[in-house]
């Protein structure tokens, strides 16, 4: 086996066998990576039969069962002498052929939508893509702003110990009155309801389905929990036991009533893929309790979706599946009733909800639609400036053999589910739509490999998918940036994130004027320090806690080089206007905050967004990336009361309107 045929089907099957890192280091894969990657592609590599065979095999797929263009665009009719195109509204149209060597090939039409082309070969299914629905769009000519909000660090009367989607509507409802038009959230994604412990919202189970401990239990009269802890943290096993106890008491309500007409029309809507979700609940509940705490683990006839063991047991335990189909459609309507609380209040976009970039592999998804995901490796991201480390997130992914050969739909359902009640989404690590760091498992980062994936085609359906629910797109495009992502990102009409601590120039902070008009301007994110942290430094104590900063002398030099930063940053809000004198000391946070929120309402873009810690001048940050235990990730809660109530607060919510006005 020569080194030159593994290279040439790693490239062919869209692995980049080299990489260069931000310091612009150039990096050559192992070739055991390339075979692991390859073997997890279902292209094994291990020998020279191995290789020709999968070279075969890659050559000979059937080409994807859905074309994306853009209007105008050229599209393949194949091979035929006549063409008739269908439109999603049941009118047709006879295109032009354009009879080549090649083939045929026809002019994209304008009209957005999932169409088909009917040929002498067959049907040939055509996403036409718009741009993205856009602020523009939405509220001509105003500058926007939005919240970010942890959803379970609320407090309120819904549930006890952790905030829901009834807390979220009554969140929504009183930020409006400031002016808020957005508010960001925390994945919702649904994770492991019989597991509590497994709380990571960026470790889910499935992204098509909702975190069933959001649901709002009132609508069936379940008396509201009175959260009068003042905890600092959320119990997650604890808390999550008492919110099922609450849901289970709902659905016996339910169970007594006739069946919603919503209901029924919830369960058509989510058809096969919300049976294998309810099942799999079922049988991850079954089985933990028998000490078999993920899907590989079970028997071998239960790690097959379709086996007539499953069969079975979904018949025998219907009860138990009837329950999680239930609690799906009881947090369908939640999140439905949430943001119709939002826009009725005034808000011109409501809620924005996050798509993570992946999925558990002993998750739901994982088991009911293998053909969908990876296997034997994990998406991370190679060492960059967040995290000079790299980073693995544990993850697997959509395949890009396997979106092409089932016409996107895995990526499709993924994008219907975060924008079906919400008036945005966040796409997390949006650098996943052109490629992804997978690592072998068992190997270390940097033993990763880019696998690169269909970018127009993705684009061209987040687009369709945006205009079709007039929901906006923001794009996480922090960390490794491959070249020419963010002008195709532009293009589409997907926002940027322009994050106060990245808008630099060698040391000096950019002026609002140079932030960019078309992205969202933030203070910071829920992986990044607060103001308050930042300016204090507290984030370089957690760092030293932690042990990433080891000795008094590496120490020093942290706290002498944020010194200076807070110097050029100071210096940023005095030329902008935002701040006049001396700074303050790092003690002192109040001001460089109100400051800071100046700066970033008056920047040019379109929304401006900032989470609540700094809104209330909270010093800690909800996550630390690369912490599992050693940081309280996703539990800490912000404080008790009326957070609205508060003089800080409303002041600071009144500065980020004004200076949105006047930008």
């Amino acid at each position: 086996m020569t080194d030159e045929a593994l290279v040439n089907l790693a490239r062919t099957a869209g692995l980049a066998p080299e990489w260069w890192d931000i310091y612009g280091n150039h990096h050559i894969v192992p070739e055991d990576t390339l075979r692991s990657v390859l073997r997890g592609l279902g292209l094994p590599a291990d020998s020279e039969a191995d290789i020709a065979e999968s070279r075969l095999k890659f050559s000979t797929q059937t080409t994807a069962p859905l074309q994306t263009a853009r209007a105008g665009e050229r599209v393949s009719a194949g091979a035929t002498q006549h063409a008739v195109i269908h439109f999603e509204n049941g009118s047709t149209a006879q295109p032009d052929l354009d009879i080549t060597d090649q083939g045929a090939f026809i002019t994209a039409p304008s009209m957005p939508g999932y169409h088909t082309i009917e040929t002498d070969q067959g049907i040939r299914p055509l996403a036409v893509a718009p741009r993205c629905h856009t602020i523009a769009d939405t509220a001509p000519g105003r500058k926007l702003t939005g919240l970010g909000v942890q959803i379970y660090a609320l407090r309120g009367t819904h549930s006890a110990g952790f905030g829901d989607l009834g807390h979220l509507a009554d969140f929504a409802e009183r930020s409006a009155a400031f002016g808020v038009d957005a508010v960001t959230l925390n994945p919702l994604h649904a994770l492991f309801l019989a597991a509590p412990e497994n709380f990571g919202p960026y470790s889910p189970s499935t992204r098509l389905f909702l975190n069933p401990l959001y649901a709002d239990t009132t609508r069936f009269g379940i008396e509201s929990a009175q959260d009068v802890s003042g905890d600092a943290y959320v119990d997650w096993p604890g808390a999550g036991k008492e919110k099922v106890r609450a849901l289970r008491a709902a659905f016996a309500r339910f169970k007594s009533a006739p069946l919603p007409d919503d209901f029924n029309t919830f369960c058509a809507e989510q058809g096969t893929r919300l049976i294998l979700h309810a099942r799999f609940e079922a049988l991850d509940a079954h089985f933990r309790s028998r000490g078999l705490m993920s899907w590989p683990d079970w028997p071998k006839a239960f790690q097959e979706f379709a086996s007539p063991e499953v069969e079975a047991f979904a018949r025998e335990n219907a009860g138990e599946v009837d329950f999680h189909i239930f609690l799906q459609w009881l947090c369908d309507a939640s999140l439905a009733t949430a943001q119709k609380r939002a826009r009725n209040a005034g808000m011109a976009i409501g809620l924005i909800l996050d798509i993570a970039v992946g999925m558990n592999p002993r998750g739901s998804h994982a088991w009911s639609s293998p053909n969908e995901v990876l296997r034997g490796v994990s998406v991370g991201a190679p060492p960059d400036l967040i995290n000079q480390q790299g980073q693995n997130w544990g993850l697997t992914a959509l395949s890009p053999t396997g979106l092409k050969q089932t016409g996107y739909a895995g990526f499709i359902a993924t994008l219907r589910a975060g924008m079906r009640h919400a008036g945005g989404v966040r796409i997390d690590h949006a650098m996943g739509l052109c490629r992804l760091w997978l690592v072998p498992d068992g190997a270390s980062v940097a033993e990763g490999v880019y696998l690169h994936y269909p970018m127009q085609d993705l684009l061209n359906i987040v687009t369709l998918e945006s205009h079709r629910h007039r929901a906006i797109v923001i794009g996480e495009d922090l960390g490794t940036v491959p070249d020419g992502f963010r002008e195709a990102m532009a293009q589409a009409g997907m926002m940027g994130m322009d994050v106060l601590w990245f808008q630099r120039e060698g040391e000096r902070f950019l002026s609002p004027d140079r932030w960019h008009r078309h992205n969202a301007a933030m203070s910071t994110t829920h992986d990044l320090p607060t103001i308050a942290g930042w300016w204090s430094g507290h984030d370089i104590e957690w760092r030293e806690k932690l042990g990433w900063i080891s000795g008094h002398d590496a120490l020093t030099q942290e706290r002498d080089l944020r010194a200076g930063d807070r110097w050029q940053l100071w210096s940023a809000l005095r030329d902008a206007g935002c701040a006049d004198g001396d700074p303050p000391p790092p003690e002192n946070s109040t001001p460089a905050v109100e400051a800071a929120l100046d700066f970033v309402g008056c920047t040019p873009c379109e929304m401006a967004i900032v989470p609540m810690e700094d809104i209330l001048n909270l010093q800690e940050q909800p996550n630390i990336p690369g912490t599992i235990h050693e940081h309280p990730n996703w539990q800490r809660r912000l404080p008790p009361g009326d957070l609205f109530a508060s003089p800080q607060a409303e002041a600071n919510l009144t500065r980020l309107r004004r200076a949105r006005s006047k930008s």
